[in-house]
């Protein structure tokens, strides 16, 4: 009866059900408990309201996260503790039962009605603590539920049983309150019939009596041994089945399924089988002697290590404490650093919402206007103001076109904090003094005849020293930023060669290498000084290192074709990626593979077919512009799209990094001063087009002659 209980009791109060009411998701609640629990929704917010009234949210409730309710998921009976409109910042309490319960929105108003009568806010609602189904009470409130009277019942009866008191076994008439229990009779006495049948003398005097709880417990506890035959219960024990290795009944041994089988004196096994535990027991004893000694040995040692944990401890926190202060004093540096960022963004970002918001003011109320104007019945009235306020509609959805809602701040933060190296140095932070047993592997050797630089790629490669007698499980390769910063790790595994791409033009980068095993890390390579050329490399083939050192020295060009991974779906690519063309009537975008961050490049594109409708566009942009859109129409490419373009036509484009400029060039004339200007960041090719134009992209291309004087001009 005991594990019923918590079958009884209220998820909300904790305690016995009190008239319980059974909800439409079969849990019970008290019916007090359940008028505590209601929560009162504003009348503008009801299911029923809004049916009656046929609109949907208010100006700026779409807006409001907070306001999200329950009643949007009325229909499918489930519901929020969250969001209830009439208290959204109450907080949830928790039952005695650890049921999560939402608190009345408001205290019940003071009534002389008993709480079955007391009557029920209209709208009112209630949610079920246990499976959080939520429904609207209707006109009957509380009544409209029905009591559940076998709960009740049950409840009643469970009751009774744990307040019943022991009663005597011997009384003859009515039964007294037993007083004591005897554990060898198994019988509850009062004190007469203690007395008079259980007098303690004789061999009664050596039964032992305990209180009655004391023994109810006792008895369920230890049932009394049954020594009958489980297949013939009124025959007892008398032989033992060797076979089956159990006590047996002559029964079983004449009509059961041990009349084939083996057996022996009930006695005679019994003596040999206590004989066999006995020596089994002499041998345990043994075994029993030697653990206490060594639980001995093994308490001196936990002492010990106690005496020598506290010394080690101290020295160890006073390490880790000096590292811990570093890094604080580190931090609030970079901390500085970001709340300058944030600070920046916040105001960028408010500005706009401050614009935004008045736009959307002024359109909410001239949305307003209009759905009042349409409820007009009178016809020459309507037409009288419809064409302005056709018109103005057009002009105010005109208003919210190209970058109106496009963010003016991205809510990634520019900054990056390369923490991977200190990670791997506290990862990697450990006692030495615990491998000395195996050494680490020997330090790597950078094979500078195998090292390269191509395009805005490096290929490194590296080998253990030849007379290393310590295998390594592993590399890890590093680079710095390209300008003197951290070391970050670029690959980790077990080759010996390794290509790193997506690196700077026209930048200087430091490699290192070591080795790993189980043991640990070795020390580093010596640093490999990389230069990546100020376009792509014109070499195809691996250079060697002594000529990689003065490649700054070179002329170099940028050799890349278009990019099919990066590209919208519709482009078709032909030409070794070099000439492309859309399977869409829609302007779809295609980026070149290699990204430009600093440096000048040029690069020219042959249109092979073009239909004169409509016209492509040609520029740089950034990784993530929308690729189902004419180039230019967001605000992550700049590009030019008419001017002198025709079949046959060649268009160059002049990036110009270093200057932060953009210039185009139209069969060899350049189309303007400059196109753009501040132009920073990473950028790539650019090209948008659709079905009824084929272009073809040319690289390697140096910068043109008269660029070159004026730019060494200026």
């Amino acid at each position: 009866m005991e594990e019923m209980e918590e079958e009884l009791k209220c998820p909300v109060c904790g305690s016995f059900y009190r008239e319980p009411i059974i909800l439409p998701c079969s849990h019970n609640l008290c019916q007090a408990c359940a008028r505590n629990i209601l929560v009162q929704t504003p009348e503008s917010e009801s299911p029923q309201s809004r049916r009656a009234s046929g609109s949907g949210v208010s100006d700026y409730d779409y807006l409001d996260l907070d306001k999200m309710s329950l009643y949007s998921e009325a229909d499918s009976g489930y519901g929020s503790y969250g969001g209830f409109a009439s208290a959204p910042t109450t907080p949830c309490q928790k039952s005695p039962n650890g049921v999560r319960v939402f608190p009345p929105a408001m205290p019940p108003p003071a009534t002389h009605l008993s709480p079955a009568l007391a009557p029920v806010p209209r709208n009112s609602c209630i949610t079920c603590p246990q499976c959080h189904r939520s429904l609207i009470l209707d006109d009957r409130g509380l009544r409209g539920f029905p009591k559940n009277r076998v709960l009740e019942g049950v409840i009643d009866r469970y009751q009774q049983s744990k307040a019943a008191a022991l009663k005597c076994q011997l009384c003859e008439k009515a039964p007294k309150e037993a007083t004591v229990m005897c554990e060898q009779c198994d019988v509850f006495y009062c004190d007469p019939c203690r007395l008079r049948c259980h007098p303690p003398r004789g061999p009664l005097a050596k039964h032992r009596l305990v209180p009655p709880a004391q023994g109810r417990v006792s008895r369920r506890l230890s049932p009394r041994k049954v020594s009958t035959c489980t297949d013939h219960e009124l025959e007892n024990h008398s032989m033992y089945c060797v076979q089956c290795k159990m006590p047996v009944c002559y029964q079983c041994l004449e009509e059961g399924k041990h009349s084939s089988h083996e057996v022996k004196a009930l006695g005679a096994m019994w003596k040999l089988h206590k004989s066999q535990l006995s020596q089994a027991l002499n041998g345990l004893s043994d075994r029993a002697k030697e653990a206490k000694e060594f639980l001995v040995q093994l308490r001196n040692m936990v002492q010990q290590i106690q005496e020598n944990s506290v010394e080690f401890e101290a020295c160890l926190v006073a390490q880790c404490d000096a590292l811990i202060d570093a890094l604080n004093r580190r931090k609030a540096q970079l901390l500085a650093r970001v709340n300058k960022e944030h600070e920046h963004k916040l105001k960028v970002v408010r500005d706009q919402i401050s614009h935004c918001t008045v736009k959307l003011r002024q359109t909410t109320g001239l949305m307003e206007y209009c759905l009042e104007v349409i409820k007009e019945n009178d016809p020459s009235g309507f037409l009288q103001i419809s064409d302005a306020l056709i018109r103005r509609v057009h002009l105010t959805e005109d208003q919210w076109g190209k970058g109106t809602l496009t963010p003016r701040m991205t809510t990634d933060f520019d900054l990056s904090l390369d923490n991977s190296p200190l990670l791997q140095s506290i990862h990697q932070l450990d006692f030495v003094q615990m491998k000395a047993s195996s050494p680490v592997p020997a330090t790597p050797i950078l094979q500078l005849e195998e090292c390269c630089t191509h395009n805005n790629s490096a290929t490194l490669s590296w080998k253990q020293p030849p007379l290393s007698m310590v295998p390594a499980e592993g590399y890890i390769l590093e680079l710095d930023d390209g300008n003197g910063g951290q070391f970050r790790e670029v690959y980790v595994g077990k080759e010996t060669m390794c290509t790193v791409d997506g690196l700077h033009f026209n930048s200087t980068y430091n490699a290192r290498v070591k080795a790993f095993n189980k043991t640990g890390v070795s020390q580093y390579s010596k640093t490999l000084v990389l230069q990546t050329s100020e376009g792509c490399n014109f070499e195809t083939q691996p250079a060697p290192y002594s000529q990689l050192v003065d490649i700054k020295k070179l002329l170099a060009v940028a050799w890349f074709a278009f990019d099919p991974g990066s590209a919208h779906s519709d482009i078709i690519f032909s030409n070794d990626n070099l000439t492309v063309t859309c399977s869409s009537y829609d302007d779809r975008v295609v980026l070149g593979k290699t990204g430009f961050s600093k440096g000048v490049h040029y690069w020219e594109l042959t249109v092979d077919r073009y239909d004169n409708h409509p016209d492509p566009a040609f520029g740089v942009a950034r990784m993530d512009v929308m690729k189902d859109v004419m180039l230019g129409k967001d605000d992550k490419a700049w590009a030019i799209t008419e001017g002198g373009i025709t079949k046959g036509a060649t268009i160059g484009v002049l990036l110009d990094l270093n200057r932060k400029t953009l210039t185009f060039f139209i069969n060899d004339e350049q189309q303007g001063p400059i196109a753009f200007e501040n132009v920073e960041g990473l950028f790539f090719p650019a090209v948008s087009l659709n079905r009824n134009v084929q272009v073809t992209l040319h690289t390697g291309l140096p910068v043109p002659d008269f660029y070159s004087s004026r730019a060494s001009i200026a």
